[in-house]
């Protein structure tokens, strides 16, 4: 650009998708050092101009397909973007921080979490379960893996009968069944099948099976069923034979074998594919008809996890080069889309919102977890502090709780506002 971009006008034009917040579409004059805050301040005048309104909203803006986060006239200049011609700035309402809500102390570092309806459920490193309530009341500690926890699923919630599912370094995956009028629970399936830890579960949409990632390599595929008449193979084996695994000793359906190092991540995409990240620095796609890989994405790292959205198609990654990535694995060009650099440690954990397509969370080494948008690749939205050591899962299953579990022994809430115009 040949003017000074903290001295030069611009003419704009401001669009956006959400109607009710439409302003007139005719360019303005405006100097190229404004910021965020002078954005909204303007397009709050033009709103109260045309229709009277005196509510204030806060809004983001994009430019060039990106969160604005800096003086205007910076970021064209880094996006190479005259100033001569009229830019087109889109604006939305911004996602309202997130407010601490709770913080649940465990005995020991809280290692895996997931949230259902008005339950949580979180595993620990001292071997238990625990079940509590979205408002924090603990509702349940249930012993009975002999090693940390490294991952939990609601399987299905039905009235008064919620089942769920665990997976532990004892090599072990379990299926409970919790009476919650009784508020008591039984191990009806224990899933041996794994020669090292089990680090990461999934259960299918339907919940008719498991998927598990082990320190061994592989991907175990388990049938959901609670009864031993739905599946081949299973056994019911003496008590002298399970040691001690509870209720029925289930093996594997299938064995998926291609990665080289710990399956840290694994999730369904649909029926019959599976996505699965690895300390080998591998992505995969599984046929599980196949059995075989339909598609294989190397990084640079270690991945810790890998999280799939239905909603935008794309994968997001944690690493431990710091980084969370985006991935679109139907692209022809560049499958990495996005990197998104914030964290100052290892990313552990990653987790898309489900009702937002442009939102996520990350929780990594350096005590932070960070609720991102897509489009703002630098700098999230917000940082959840609270926890005060490594933190390592973090969930964001119902929209309005974002929940992670820390080494600091610590589950943290936050609730978040959901009432917006998408």
């Amino acid at each position: 650009m040949d003017v000074d971009a903290t001295e030069a006008q611009l003419q704009v034009r401001f669009v956006t998708k959400q109607e009710q917040y439409a302003v007139p579409d005719s360019p303005y004059a405006i100097q190229s050092n404004v910021q965020t805050a002078d954005l909204n301040t303007l397009v709050n005048a033009l709103l109260k101009e045309a229709d009277g309104s005196v509510k204030t909203v806060e809004f983001d803006f994009l430019v060039c397909g990106e969160l604005l986060c800096s003086p205007l006239g910076d970021h064209l200049q880094e996006k190479g973007v005259s100033t001569e011609q009229t830019l087109e700035v889109e604006y939305l309402e911004r996602f309202p921080a997130p407010s601490p809500q709770d913080c649940l102390m465990h005995d020991d570092w809280v290692s895996a979490v997931q949230a259902h309806g008005n339950w949580i459920l979180s595993g620990s490193y001292d071997n238990s379960l625990h079940i509590w309530t979205t408002k924090g009341q603990h509702k349940l500690a249930i012993p009975g893996h002999t090693s940390p926890i490294k991952a939990v699923s609601w399987v299905s919630v039905n009235g008064d009968q919620a089942v769920f599912a665990s997976g532990s370094h004892d090599q072990s995956a379990m299926l409970w069944v919790w009476n919650v009028s009784n508020n008591s629970v039984d191990c009806v399936v224990t899933c041996r099948g794994h020669e090292k830890g089990v680090e990461s579960l999934s259960v299918s949409a339907d919940a008719s099976r498991l998927a598990t990632g082990s320190w061994d390599t592989n991907i175990c595929l388990w049938s959901a069923s609670l009864s031993d008449e739905d599946n081949v193979p299973a056994k019911k084996r003496s008590k002298s034979d399970r040691g001690q695994d509870h209720g029925n000793t289930r093996e594997p359906l299938t064995t998926l074998k291609g990665h080289r190092e710990a399956v840290s991540g694994v999730q369904w995409m649909d029926y019959n594919t599976v996505l699965s990240s690895g300390w080998d620095h591998l992505l995969k796609i599984w046929d599980c008809e196949l059995n075989g890989i339909k598609q294989e994405i190397a990084g640079n790292k270690a991945f810790f996890d890998v999280d799939w959205s239905p909603l935008s198609n794309a994968m997001i990654t944690a690493s431990a080069d710091r980084h969370v990535r985006l991935y679109d694995p139907r692209s022809q060009e560049s499958i990495v889309k996005t990197t998104f650099t914030s964290h100052t440690g290892w990313v552990q954990s990653v987790r898309w919102s489900k009702t937002r397509d442009t939102l996520f969370l990350s929780a990594g080494c350096d005590g932070q977890v960070k609720l991102w948008e897509t489009r703002s690749p630098r700098t999230p939205l917000y940082e959840l502090s609270g926890h005060e050591d490594k933190v390592l899962c973090c969930d964001w299953s119902v929209p309005s709780l974002l929940v992670s579990g820390s080494c600091d022994n610590t589950l943290r809430i936050f609730k978040a506002k959901t009432a917006l115009n998408a």
